[in-house]
Formats: structure tokens, sequence, C-alpha cells
């Protein structure tokens, strides 16, 4: 059903499906496909998996690329990015300009 959706488009089903392979949740754990239902909802607009994708580039050490998925997603207005910005900021990690 997930699956189906997703392949329609739908943002929602592909932020599931990211859950669903991120936990091994009916489906064996699987970052590769994490990750790509992470991008296809964050390209069509879902903040929290635009947020969580800041997440992946945080873990993996690249704060820039990082600060701009939560600053994407703060813009979406999801309030957990706007910490992890303000976080970022006291950090130097982002400066001034990337906000322009």
């Amino acid at each position: 059903c997930w699956t189906k959706a997703a392949g329609w488009g739908d943002i929602g089903s592909h932020y599931r499906l990211a859950v669903l392979y991120m936990n091994g949740e009916g489906v064996a754990r699987d970052e590769k496909k994490e990750t790509h239902h992470l991008e296809e909802a964050a390209i069509g607009g879902h903040p929290i998996a635009r947020h969580n994708l800041g997440i992946v580039e945080e873990d993996m050490g690249n704060f820039e690329r990082a600060a701009k998925h939560h600053i994407i997603a703060a813009k979406l207005g999801y309030k957990d990015a706007m910490e992890k910005v303000k976080t970022a900021f006291k950090e130097g990690h982002i400066q001034k300009a990337n906000f322009e």
C-alpha cells in the first residue's frame, strides 16, 4: 500500500517507507532505501524528512549539508529543525550568510 502510493509520488508514503526501512518494521533494515525515501519525501516538501536528512548528514560529519537541510525544514515550519539551526549557529557550523 505505502509502496504503491509512493510510486504515485505521495510524499507521506515516501516518509512512512523511510521510517519502516529505518526501523526494520515489516521489512529488513535498509539504509539505502531509507535514504532514498527520505530524499523523495524531502524533495516533495516533507519537513520531517528534510530534518531527518539533516540528522543523517550530521551523523556523517557533513555539518554544512546538515545545516542546509535543517534550515529548509525550519522554513517549512518544523520546530525541531529550528532548534538544530540554533545549535549549529551557536557551534559555528553555519553563519548568517547561510540564511540568505
